[in-house]
């Protein structure tokens, strides 16, 4: 009887020892959890956001997502509260609503590509062109350094797998990899220029990391639906896993992944808050719209 006391005592210190309580297994994620919004922000102003709980903050340039951009003063507020905030914006493509989208498409009607077949009215541009840069990226870049962002995070890297390659000859997916990678390493180098520590986190296409310079660009990924695909489908398909195994390298090499998710049922939220967890990427359950801020993971 006494060895049996003994055996139970010595198991249950063990169980405290290695934390076999359910709190202890929703362990805290050492990554930053995020809030990730592109509109509808509460009376077209970042208090709401400012008073959130996560510590990554990624809005649009604009708050309308046209012309009326978000203050240095505004950005300032949200990074007094201990936040890092990084600027939203497209870098392969450009979107009907955008208030330059007609006039670069006047100005510039041969860099216009195909039309997102998923997104209407987005449409796919010639984006290692130099007017690109000039007209389109360049002034995003700098009126996120003037605002006092922390950082870009740019959107549609993917469009070298969408364009039309009919519209493209001579090009391959390939070269239109090798040029996306080098349009990113433009950005980073100009920002990094003005300010060293000028975050740079492309979204998605996490295959270009097997392009020279591309991890070296970067300081972190974002990466939508590792785990569940909008809304609530869990992602099982053969380009999860790749997209996976893809974003566990670059957090092996030093990079922050930041892992988006799409999910409105609890157990759903769970289990994406548990692998990010798991995986040590910072992340956000969220809806699709990106027009809220839900709580961030436990």
């Amino acid at each position: 009887m006494n060895q049996f006391r003994l055996l139970v005592a010595v198991v249950s210190l063990a169980c405290v020892a290695s934390a076999c309580s359910p709190a202890a297994e929703q362990r805290e994620n050492p990554q930053p959890s995020v809030a990730y919004q592109l509109s509808s922000y509460e009376d077209d102003k970042l208090d709401d956001i400012a008073g959130k709980p996560q510590q990554l903050v990624i809005i649009d340039l604009a708050r309308d997502a046209a012309a009326s951009y978000f203050t240095a003063e505004e950005i300032g507020k949200v990074r007094a509260t201990g936040k890092k905030v990084l600027a939203y914006f497209e870098i392969g493509s450009l979107e009907k609503f955008r208030p330059d989208f007609e006039q670069f498409r006047k100005t510039n009607p041969d860099l216009m590509l195909n039309e997102w077949e998923h997104w209407e009215g987005e449409f796919f541009v010639k984006y290692w062109d130099k007017r690109w840069w000039e007209s389109a990226v360049k002034p995003r870049v700098d009126r996120a350094l003037q605002a006092g962002f922390d950082g870009v995070y740019l959107d549609t890297p993917l469009a070298y797998e969408e364009i039309d390659l009919k519209l493209v000859r001579g090009e391959t997916r390939q070269t239109l990899g090798r040029k996306m990678v080098d349009l990113i390493i433009q950005i980073s180098q100009y920002a990094k220029q003005n300010r060293p520590d000028f975050l740079i986190y492309p979204q998605n296409s996490p295959e270009l990391r097997h392009h020279t310079g591309y991890t070296e660009a970067i300081d972190g990924i974002g990466m939508e639906e590792l785990f569940f695909l909008a809304t609530d489908e869990p992602c099982d398909k053969d380009f999860c896993a790749e997209n996976l195994r893809e974003a566990k390298a670059l957090r092996d090499a030093g990079k922050t992944v930041v892992a988006i998710d799409y999910a409105t049922e609890p157990g759903n939220i769970a289990t994406a808050c548990r692998k990010h967890r798991d995986e040590k990427f910072a992340g956000a359950v969220t809806v699709k719209p990106l027009d809220t801020v839900p709580p961030p993971c436990p």
